[in-house]
């Protein structure tokens, strides 16, 4: 049930039979239905997430009451409200199914035995850290340097699968923000897919 999760863990470490064993022990699964919450906002996040299967959409609300989406994780994907999981604290996100999902429950309260457990995966997940910090930084920049429409443009090429996964009203605030080019770019797309 758990093969790509433990066929991604062996693109960063090599974990022996026994030890793969003693992770799934400490593992679940999850099914979600399209439109079914991970994660609601102010709840405590339990759990880090591997998406097996299907796609989720990690939004916040903003003041004006639109949703907008900071993280869209297609299969292969870790997801969780980092501040939440860490410090226990309301989680000031919302984790969405944007398809029927199934996702690798990896719950905190296990994650520090796990981990001293199986001292590679510190090195797995650190290295997995690394990764997803140079992309916020290159998406942070992104955001100063390129009009909306660039972005757009961008975040198409660089992901045609989960262009293909995700609703344009949906896709288009992960690339930059609605107003900006829903009208230009998205809707033609609509109608090119019909």
């Amino acid at each position: 049930m758990f093969s790509s999760l433990f066929a991604h863990i062996a693109r960063y470490v090599v974990l022996t039979p026994a030890e793969v064993a003693l992770l799934e022990g400490y593992l679940s699964h999850q099914r979600l239905a399209r439109h079914d919450f991970l994660l609601v906002e102010g709840q405590v996040c339990l759990a880090s997430y591997f998406v097996l299967q299907g796609c989720l959409r990690t939004y916040f609300l903003a003041d004006d009451g639109t949703e907008q989406t900071t993280q869209l994780s297609a299969e292969n994907n870790w997801v969780t409200d980092y501040t939440s999981l860490d410090t226990g604290t309301p989680a000031q996100y919302f984790i969405r199914a944007v398809e029927p999902t199934d996702v690798v429950v990896f719950s905190q309260r296990v994650q520090d035995e796990v981990l001293q457990l199986l001292p590679k995966l510190e090195r797995y997940f650190r290295l997995l850290l690394q990764r997803s910090t140079a992309a916020a930084q290159f998406r942070v920049k992104l955001l100063f340097s390129l009009s909306g429409d660039a972005r757009y443009h961008l975040f198409t090429k660089a992901l045609p699968g989960v262009v293909q996964q995700v609703p344009p009203h949906m896709l288009v605030p992960a690339a930059t923000r609605v107003h900006e080019v829903l009208g230009s770019v998205a809707k033609p797309l609509a109608y090119a897919r019909a």
